[in-house]
């Protein structure tokens, strides 16, 4: 979960322990600086444009990076609670060599343009906060159908083919509710490192999604779930009740290992998690 008082302790502990593999480049990433990731094996030629999309609260700022050898199923990313920058834009373009249409969104339009986090990946959450906490089930449902109808008004995106939707963070369950609110478009889902999947109520993310005819990619921290231990049973068994096709694994790094800009990035697992999602988005 996004928790200063969590994130230093666990940082420390996970550096110490030798399992995060970059250090102290966040705020290069949040200045504009690249950070390199492993490149895509005959990676298709792409596009990278700047966009505006017009939802039911103004206009959302995102990047669309596409194949230009023809239409490519779409994927909608939902960053974590740093939002759009480079780091994400670079996950974006490298999952668009792979040959999707992707949409990249910056999830707290309503209240700034990207970028939201001045440093990236090592903005202290404190500075973020308030902006995720503006958004709730509602903004995540008007805005998913506002995007995913963005992308199919999109010649470079398959309309015969399934759109997929992955969130990092806070955006794991935007992405949950994404399938909701969009069930027959979405087909597949992943949610890495995603905080609150599990809560009380109907507006649970997984109980909205265990809705949808979606399949599922659910990576979660070790130490969201050492806090949390019996969500992951929860959503085994939610998903088995509703015959719901699911991979849920416990990965032995923090929360926020897959941005490239994390404080708490790792190399490995964060390229098993790539690696899973190119197989979740094979069935698209």
């Amino acid at each position: 979960m996004c928790d200063q008082n969590h994130f230093d302790d666990d940082l420390k502990d996970y550096e110490e322990r030798g399992l995060v593999t970059r250090k102290q480049f966040g705020a290069l990433l949040g200045a504009g600086v690249s950070m390199m990731l492993p490149a895509v094996a005959n990676a298709a030629p792409v596009m990278e444009m700047d966009v505006e999309i017009t939802t039911p609260d103004g206009k959302a700022d995102a990047v669309f990076i596409h194949p230009t050898n023809g239409p490519a199923p779409g994927v909608l990313i939902w960053p974590d609670i740093f939002g759009l920058r480079p780091s994400f834009r670079q996950m974006g373009k490298r999952l668009a060599e792979s040959g999707y249409s992707v949409l990249v969104v910056n999830p707290f339009y309503r209240m700034k343009k990207a970028p939201t986090a001045p440093e990236g990946g090592a903005t202290p959450i404190q500075q973020v906060m308030p902006m995720m906490q503006a958004l709730n089930a509602t903004t995540h449902a008007t805005d998913a159908k506002a995007f995913v109808a963005w992308l199919d008004q999109q010649g470079p995106v398959a309309k015969n083919r399934k759109i997929g939707t992955q969130g990092y963070c806070m955006g794991g369950p935007i992405a949950f509710r994404t399938a909701a609110a969009v069930p027959e478009r979405v087909g597949a889902v992943a949610s890495f490192h995603g905080g609150g999947l599990v809560r009380e109520g109907d507006t649970s993310p997984h109980i909205m999604a265990s809705k949808t005819k979606a399949r599922f990619l659910v990576a979660v921290a070790e130490n969201d779930d050492a806090r949390a231990p019996k969500d992951k049973e929860v959503l085994k068994e939610t998903f088995a009740a509703a015959k719901i096709t699911a991979e849920i694994e416990v990965y032995a790094a923090a929360h926020g290992w897959c941005p490239p800009d994390s404080r708490v990035y790792n190399e490995g697992l964060a390229e098993k998690a790539w690696g899973r999602l190119l197989e979740l988005y094979s069935k698209l």
